[in-house]
């Protein structure tokens, strides 16, 4: 038998390896890495949710690991700043529960100050003063949790849950890759 086939075969394949590390940049990886040691490091961050996040801007195909902070600074503060948006669309609802109304209130006002903070998290991060941007990203993601929390008091179910959840996990993204710059600018 000629060699032939498999010399072809294993040309065809190689194109084919090299043609999706380049349509990717072969930076899949380094997303994947990041988000491994990001769920290792955080009980938080979902490997999943991580990647998906990531991988959703398609600019995260050419970034390096500050790269990737930015874009889930970004990430965060989009999904902060539309939960901002739906929870005033909620609250023009003329039938709500007062309690409702009452938590959606200070949910809006959570988020309210969450979104100019995330503007300086950036203006921070983008400065490399990683120890700034992590304290306000703490700040931030105080936000969804406090949101989540003043529903739970009551027992009531947030009709904000799942994006106080992503918020939370964004925020831990966020959070993990500033430690870890942080710590490999010492």
């Amino acid at each position: 038998m000629s060699p032939c086939p498999f010399v072809s075969l294993f040309l065809i394949f190689f194109l084919t390896s090299l043609h999706a590390a380049s349509a990717d940049g072969g930076n899949t990886n380094i997303i994947h890495e990041t988000c491994k040691k990001c769920a290792q490091a955080d009980p938080n961050v979902s490997y999943k949710f991580c990647v998906a996040s990531l991988e959703s801007n398609p600019n995260s195909l050419s970034a390096d690991l500050h790269g990737l902070g930015l874009i889930s600074i970004k990430l965060l503060r989009h999904n902060m700043t539309h939960t901002r948006s739906y929870t005033k669309k909620l609250l023009k609802s003329k039938k709500m529960d007062p309690f409702i109304k009452a938590c959606l209130q200070d949910c809006l006002e959570l988020y309210s100050d969450a979104v100019p903070t995330l503007k300086e998290v950036i203006r921070s991060y983008k400065a490399e003063k990683y120890e700034d941007a992590n304290i306000n990203l703490s700040s931030a993601m105080e936000a969804s949790t406090t949101c989540e929390d003043g529903f739970s008091e009551k027992g009531v179910v947030s009709p904000l849950t799942e994006r106080n959840e992503d918020a939370s996990q964004l925020s831990a993204l966020a959070l993990s890759i500033v430690t870890m710059l942080s710590r490999s600018s010492h």
